[in-house]
């Protein structure tokens, strides 16, 4: 019996397999607003077969970006071409998920086909923020330092995004806490160098995290399931390392999330990573084991035995798929004619099946 294809009920909400488009950015949007490509990219995996489609990181503020194409959840009229995106993906039998983002110190930058690089503030960038004034390369701006002010407006940043996720038809809300952004800022111990309440110890330093889900949990439905994306290390000595995400993850199932999507690194650009097949699973597997709370495995995981391997082994509740299903939007579909078990392809299809 395939694991991969059978059903995971989170709360009130069941997938219909254990398949997931990872969030991964489009860089396509203008001022926030979906569009055309959006609906057809995020419709396109739905129709493919996946159980879940989460959509990229998506900023709580206009200053929360990556780029100036990402999309974004700081307006009500976002909501109206969102839930476009939302009923879709739901006619054709996935659920709708949504990553709520702010990339703090690493936000303002061109496009990655246009450089990639900071964009100056008088050339369509602007002043980036962080826990501390540490650039993420020496080229960059120095970013300013979030007074508690500041903080307070992004913990209200990300609780008014998760009401609006509501209001637009998400039933996952995953908050993004990964890659050098800026939760993932305030967890590290190389960028957070703060002497206050929101820094130093391990329990000052994941304070921010915490208050943004018990902020989102105010308006979040109960009844629907909360993720929180990490980063399991950095890879960098001195860094956020898997034993403090082991202790991160066992304070969030306390506080009612209900699965870690185990990423790592992101946070300098000079870390050594290991890219090799499924290189974090490790950290999914550790965390599940020890927590008891529900992993999701990403990175380098790009067959579907692979992923069937990996939730047999019980190293994961969930496995997501990214650059793959960028090549291959159909994974789901295909995966029920290499386990060889019956999935419902859209009538439309039927023909090729």
């Amino acid at each position: 019996m395939s694991k991969l294809l059978s059903t995971l009920t989170i709360k009130d909400i069941t997938f219909k397999n254990r398949i997931a488009i990872s969030p991964m950015c489009q860089y396509s949007a203008w001022d926030g607003y979906a569009n055309n490509w959006h609906l057809v990219h995020y419709g396109s995996r739905a129709v493919g077969g996946a159980g879940l489609v989460i959509q990229e990181a998506t900023g709580v503020s206009p200053e929360g970006r990556i780029t100036p194409g990402d999309l974004g959840i700081y307006l009500d009229e976002h909501i109206e071409n969102l839930s476009a995106i939302t009923t879709f993906v739901k006619q054709h039998g996935a659920v709708p998920g949504i990553q709520l983002a702010h990339a703090g110190r690493k936000a303002g930058c061109a496009k990655p086909w246009d450089g990639g690089k900071q964009l100056p503030v008088n050339d369509g960038g602007w002043k980036t923020v962080a826990p501390s004034p540490i650039p993420f390369l020496t080229s960059d701006d120095q970013p300013e330092e979030l007074d508690l002010s500041g903080i307070m407006k992004v913990v209200a940043d990300f609780r008014a995004a998760a009401a609006r996720a509501v209001d637009a038809g998400f039933q996952v809300l995953e908050i993004h806490a990964a890659h050098g952004y800026l939760i993932h800022e305030f967890l590290s111990p190389i960028t957070n160098q703060r002497m206050d309440s929101y820094g130093g110890t391990f329990e000052n330093r994941i304070r921010l995290l915490i208050e943004i889900v018990r902020a989102v949990q105010t308006v979040w439905p109960s009844n629907m399931p909360l993720f929180v994306r990490i980063s399991a290390t950095d890879w960098v000595s001195g860094g956020w390392d898997i034993d403090e995400a082991v202790q991160l993850a066992s304070r969030l199932r306390r506080e009612g999330v209900d699965l870690i999507d185990t990423s790592s690194g992101g946070l300098v650009p000079d870390a050594k990573i290991p890219f090799s097949p499924g290189y974090q699973v490790g950290f999914a597997a550790r965390i599940r084991k020890e927590t008891g709370i529900k992993t999701g495995a990403v990175g380098l995981i790009t067959s579907v035995l692979q992923a069937e391997d990996i939730l047999k082994a019980d190293h994961a509740d969930l496995i997501l798929i990214a650059r793959e299903s960028l090549r291959n939007p159909y994974f789901g579909l295909n995966a029920g004619k290499e386990l060889t078990k019956e999935v419902n392809w859209p009538v439309q299809y039927l023909r090729a099946k």
